[in-house]
């Protein structure tokens, strides 16, 4: 039986009934740390199997590695290659569930792989042939072998010297961060309650188990104990600050789990690479992947894998990383884009798990799968995987929950045909590559419509009204939220941003009556544009 979708009409966010519901005295079913996609899907998941259950963000919503991703819905063609053939089905039987629940904000992408070695089309397209078949009557479309001018026509800024042809298949691309906000507003339709900018501070214990958890507002400094039945750690590369916590209130040591690798985008023009189809090279110079994908009017190029020490909230991107994907990028195109044609330079951390047992492996060694452990206090840490599998990672958490009885069994697969807020059913869609735009509101469109400055344009897309609509049904509360999550203009054209900040906050300021930090926004946004030293 297919869920019911979410109301047309859209829950207001106000921090005061935000912050009222949180400072009741209830004991909620699931208290999550972390709102990311792992927090946000286990939320989603949680609420429509009928749990209460409460999210706090210390930062924004997808403020972290979810808004950070290369921005495909993919079921792993890398993992493919190295054999593991459950997590690449897993993963394309998560896509087709994805694009099917929010087909506003995910849709199918063609790529192109160009061959420049005679060996190259058939090997590579008899493995993606091979990914068709995984697919089965979940594939977007049929692998194809092209020929050289088929390639070109498809890629018309390819390098030519030396084309021999090309392969052709299909995955899927999305709006991370707005996708992130699909998963929390639909999570609050279903009764869930979530607050960002209200961090956790500590957790509670009672006879040596997790029976909640202490938090407080970033605004107000209120604080607020929050018990719980069952407490999740989804705060991703910081997962293990929370379980040194719970260890250290039971006296036990615990190692961390995660060892954080950064990958780094490169944002220009179009014009480097024209058209609807994103390229794939699947083996550059050093043996990585590149990607040229075409994304919400600009082309996005990345991305790397390189170990990290520290946990930045705002990673930086290293030389050697930048002058890579500038490199490769100009063995594959005819013209290269160069420093100074970057409109945003960002670098997204990955969880990555470490082996139980061992140290210092390279990040490329380490599980690209997502890790769920329940500590002896019973604290449910869930961290690894990828966007395209964040329903599955919630449906393997509730697992662990229900098997270490810290809640109830109740029916699963409640979310497989489940809708998100927005979700339209039928029509021509405009393609998640074109320009930001009323169409990625989904159904939400004639609402936000409906709102003063419907028509007044402030650049690159954004309007008054979806300054308004980001305050009053998007949990916005900073110039940061709007420009970086709800619109994704620092993503595409950090001067552009910075540009748009003055104005972005007078509407905020409007709305919310709360400092819209404006000044440090321009400060973050210098930082996208910043090359490194």
């Amino acid at each position: 039986m297919k869920a019911k979708p979410p109301s047309d009409t859209p829950l207001p966010t106000r921090r005061g009934d935000l912050l009222a519901a949180l400072g009741e005295a209830r004991t909620w079913d699931i208290a999550i740390v972390g709102g990311g996609a792992t927090g946000l899907g286990v939320a989603l998941d949680a609420a429509a199997r009928g749990y209460s259950v409460v999210l706090v963000e210390s930062h924004d919503f997808a403020k972290g590695t979810s808004s950070r991703a290369t921005k495909l819905v993919h079921g792993g063609v890398r993992y493919l290659a190295q054999g593991d053939i459950a997590l690449v089905r897993e993963a394309l039987h998560e896509r087709t569930t994805l694009l099917h629940n929010a087909p506003h904000l995910a849709q199918p992408l063609p790529f192109v792989m160009p061959s420049y070695k005679m060996w190259e089309t058939p090997f590579y397209g008899m493995g993606l042939k091979m990914y068709d078949a995984l697919a089965g009557k979940a594939g977007l479309g049929d692998t194809e072998f092209l020929n050289r001018q088929q390639t070109l026509a498809l890629l018309p800024t390819a390098r030519p010297d030396g084309l021999k042809g090309g392969v052709k298949y299909w995955d899927g691309q999305f709006d991370d961060a707005r996708l992130a906000l699909a998963l929390a507003r639909t999570a609050a339709t279903r009764g869930a309650l979530l607050v960002n900018y209200c961090g956790a501070t500590g957790l509670l214990h009672a006879d040596g188990k997790v029976a909640g958890l202490q938090c407080r507002d970033d605004e107000s400094g209120r604080t607020f104990e929050l018990k719980a039945r069952c407490v999740v750690n989804a705060a991703g590369v910081w997962v293990d600050e929370l379980r040194q916590q719970d260890g250290q209130a039971i006296g036990r040591a615990v190692r961390n789990m995660v060892a954080p690798s950064q990958g780094v985008h490169v944002v220009v023009d179009r014009e480097f690479l024209p058209g609807d189809h994103a390229l794939m090279v699947p083996k550059t110079a050093d043996g990585r992947v590149l990607f040229g994908v075409p994304w919400l009017g600009k082309l996005i190029l990345g991305t790397t894998d390189t170990p990290r020490g520290d946990l930045p909230r705002e990673p930086r991107p290293f030389r050697e990383e930048l002058a890579f994907i500038l490199s490769e990028s100009a063995r594959y195109l005819v013209k290269g884009p160069k420093a100074a044609d970057i409109r945003s330079l960002w670098v997204g951390l990955r969880p990555l798990v470490k082996p139980q047992g061992e140290e210092g492996e390279e990040t490329k060694a380490l599980s690209r799968e997502h890790t769920v452990l329940v500590s002896r206090s019973g604290l449910v840490t869930v961290t690894g995987g990828k966007w395209t599998t964040y329903r599955a990672m919630a449906e393997d958490v509730l697992e662990k929950c229900f098997n270490r009885r810290l809640l109830e069994r109740t029916r699963s697969g409640v979310t497989t045909n489940l809708p998100l807020v927005g979700a339209s059913t039928g029509g021509k869609r405009t393609p998640i590559s074109a320009a930001p735009g009323p169409h990625l509101y989904g159904t939400e469109a004639a609402v936000l419509e409906s709102l003063p400055g419907a028509r007044r344009q402030l650049g690159g897309g954004l309007t008054e009204a979806m300054v308004r609509f980001a305050a009053r049904h998007e949990y916005a509360r900073r110039v940061e939220d709007v420009l970086a999550r709800r619109h994704r203009m620092l993503f595409l054209d950090a001067r552009r941003a910075g540009e748009l900040s003055a104005e972005v906050a007078a509407i905020l300021q409007e709305e919310t009556g709360a400092d819209p930090e404006a000044a440090a926004f321009r400060e973050l946004a210098a930082q996208y544009t910043h090359l490194p030293d």
